[in-house]
């Protein structure tokens, strides 16, 4: 069964739900709007050009953004390390470890860590086309498309973060990728900028959705082996490209509505929706966070007066207070009225949607950063 939503969200493919079955990544996620070329994005056909562009020039003209409620849960299950997830009985062999290790080749290609991380960086052909890699460089405690890579376990996890080797490597392969797609990794606090080839590998990114999946990947795969703090300056950097500077237009529906809830810390996934409410055009489209609230006329729950940066209630990841709720079983959800095979309807129960991104206490303020120089964020104690 294949279920569009809307414009711009992910595809429910056989084998699991939400972002669970896109090629390269467990994430399927939007293809991106605007771009070089003319993309076939759910129903709606977006013509090329620059779509900040656009957005800000003739707001009538673009197609109505909707959230995905496939991927509010999945991202949800993420941050929230996969509740009522049982591992598989099986023995843990630690194959993602004894690779990192140099023990053992990825399957199916036989290629070692050390030969990809020496003699693939710069082979940007060979990094594009190979469709197997991916799942061996970031592993997840989910099962991607490449079956021979082996889900994370828990076990295997402490032993990782406790092995230096490992870590090492660790570190080299996201430092590869970022190179990959016009990046550089300025220390090990996580601080990014634009490469010096930049311009020729954003059209690339620009051109290439399916990295997308990649990149959600690989940050949720940076939060599961212990470098939580890597993401939010990643994604500030993507959100600066893509609202702000314009050069990666294609990468503005999955930075809002993946990278971004890939970040656990409240308070720094809402320093990242303030930038990104700041600079999204048009402003009164922008669906991701809470709604702000009105200036001393309360908020649409009857909260008190604030800035528009405030935190209101109804909206998304933002600081509204309430918990969110598990996963709603698909046969109850349908029962309730929640979204079902009719991929023109927008999942039925916004409350719902709010509940599986509203988390967290008041979060702390967040600084402007314009221009493409590094970005780096001071990550504020999260849970």
């Amino acid at each position: 069964m294949r279920l569009d939503v809307g414009v711009g969200l992910g595809e429910r493919r056989p084998g699991g739900g939400g972002e669970a079955a896109a090629a390269d990544d467990t994430s399927a996620q939007a293809v991106p709007m605007g771009g070089p070329g003319s993309e076939r994005t759910g129903r709606c056909s977006v013509e090329p050009g620059d779509m900040s562009q656009q957005l800000s020039e003739s707001p009538q003209s673009v197609p109505k953004m909707k959230r995905s409620f496939y991927a509010a849960r999945d991202l949800y299950k993420y941050r929230h390390s996969y509740p009522n997830h049982k591992e598989s009985r099986q023995p843990n062999e630690y194959r993602n470890l004894r690779f990192y290790l140099n023990k053992i080749p990825m399957v199916p290609d036989g290629f070692y860590i050390e030969e990809i991380l020496t003699k693939w960086r710069g082979d940007y052909d060979q990094l594009e086309s190979n469709h197997t890699y991916i799942q061996w460089l970031f592993p997840l405690r989910e099962q991607g498309l490449n079956f021979y890579a082996q889900e994370l376990t828990q076990d295997e996890i402490k032993e990782f973060q406790y092995t230096r080797e490992a870590k090492r490597r660790f570190m080299a392969a996201y430092s590869l990728m970022l190179d990959f797609y016009g990046i550089r990794l300025l220390d090990k606090t996580g601080t990014v900028a634009r490469a010096p080839n930049w311009q020729d590998r954003f059209q690339h990114l620009n051109e290439s959705p399916h990295n997308y999946l990649r990149i959600t990947r690989i940050l949720k795969s940076l939060g599961e082996l212990g470098y939580e703090a890597l993401k939010a300056p990643l994604v500030r950097l993507l959100l600066e490209e893509s609202l702000l500077h314009a050069t990666l237009p294609s990468m503005q529906h999955s930075a809002l509505e993946y990278y971004v809830y890939t970040v656990r810390q409240p308070a720094a996934r809402r320093r990242l929706l303030r930038f990104a409410r700041l600079h999204y055009r048009p402003a009164h489209a922008f669906l991701w966070g809470p709604r702000p609230k009105r200036r001393g006329g309360g908020g649409p729950a009857g909260g008190g007066g604030g800035d528009d940066e405030d935190d209101g209630d109804g909206g998304g990841a933002g600081s509204s207070g309430i918990r969110a709720p598990a996963p709603t079983p698909e046969p109850r959800r349908r029962a309730a009225g929640g979204a079902d095979d009719d991929c023109s309807r927008r999942p039925s129960s916004p409350s719902l949607l709010a509940g599986l991104e509203s988390e967290g206490e008041e979060g702390a303020g967040w600084d402007h950063h314009a221009g493409g120089g590094p970005v780096r964020m001071e990550l504020a104690s999260g849970r």
